[in-house]
């Protein structure tokens, strides 16, 4: 091992995206490396007032430190990996991905959950949340809701909603879980949510070395199957979309969900599938082309037109 060599870690400077940054450090740490944490501010945390999709590119907030990478400014970068766009920038490359934690959304609340059964306001800025929290609850009102996880919680305890969608193991990680929420058990998680990613440039064999330790092979399919899914539903324009795919031990199995909505939540295509472990290969794909072949292809042209009003 080359013990001089630093391995400089880029992040985001959110409370949880550096937590995500120290939990890698650690762990390179404990294996003899010598690590540094750069922090750098993304487009995505500065422009709060506008939707993500209204931003016009996938990656807003993997965009600065791919640039600060092929800058030669920091050597690896970790994200969320629901962030990362399923093609990554030339000459970076996927390293790692960590072991899995909570894949659920939650709901966070005021104590209160009568609105469920009448009208309520939820606020998130994820288009797939929206549309799902409309198809299971048409009457209600979803408003937009952007910033780090810490912003987001503060303008709901400031505002006059009913609640708000978050992801569980963002508010885990930094711990930040209230006691008012519910689990949303029958929201499907986006693709790789609960997953962080590490990548580096695919030149650089001494951090790829050292990182390729660190890699979950169980959560790296998983993700690869929910991140094909995608890929082969959008080609690269944001849409509703939701996949969750775990392996069964006992089975041998792969069992996938996946779904697409319209933006207003009142069309959804739906699938799931078991599938034998040496199948896992095509799973997403294979799920992605019946929802397009049944429904899917139309859709996605409406949500591409109405993103672009």
């Amino acid at each position: 091992m080359n013990s001089k060599k630093t391995i400089r870690i880029g992040t985001r400077d959110s409370e949880l995206a550096l937590w995500q940054a120290h939990t890698v450090q650690k762990k390179l740490n404990d294996l003899g490396y010598k690590t540094e944490i750069i922090a750098v501010k993304s487009q995505g945390d500065i422009v709060l007032d506008k939707p993500l999709y209204e931003l016009g590119i996938t990656g807003i907030f993997t965009k600065t430190l791919d640039i600060a990478m092929l800058n030669g400014q920091v050597d690896i970068a970790v994200h969320s990996m629901k962030d990362v766009p399923t093609a990554l920038p030339i000459g970076i490359v996927q390293a790692a991905v960590l072991e899995r934690a909570n894949t659920l959304d939650i709901l966070v609340h005021k104590g209160n959950l009568d609105f469920l059964e009448g009208n309520g306001t939820i606020a998130t800025g994820s288009l797939r949340r929206q549309s799902m929290w409309l198809n299971k609850y048409p009457n209600h009102t979803v408003v937009d809701l952007r910033g780090n996880v810490n912003t987001r919680m503060q303008k709901l305890t400031e505002s006059d909603w009913s609640g708000a969608v978050f992801a569980a193991a963002g508010l885990e990680r930094i711990n930040l879980k209230p006691t008012d929420f519910i689990n949303l058990d029958w929201m499907i998680p986006a693709p790789a949510q609960g997953a962080m990613v590490i990548v580096a440039m695919g030149n650089d064999d001494f951090a790829l070395d050292a990182i390729s330790q660190l890699n979950d092979v169980e959560t790296e399919i998983c993700t690869y199957i929910e991140r094909q899914f995608l890929k082969t539903l959008e080609g690269g324009c944001t849409a509703p979309i939701g996949a969750l795919a775990k392996y069964c031990e006992i089975e041998d199995t792969f069992t996938f969900k996946g779904a697409l909505l319209s933006i207003d939540g009142k069309q959804k295509l739906e699938i799931e599938k078991i599938v034998p472990v040496e199948e896992w290969k095509k799973l997403g794909f294979n799920c992605a082309n019946e929802i397009l072949e049944n429904g899917g292809e139309a859709l996605m042209k409406i949500i591409k037109e109405s993103l672009k009003k």
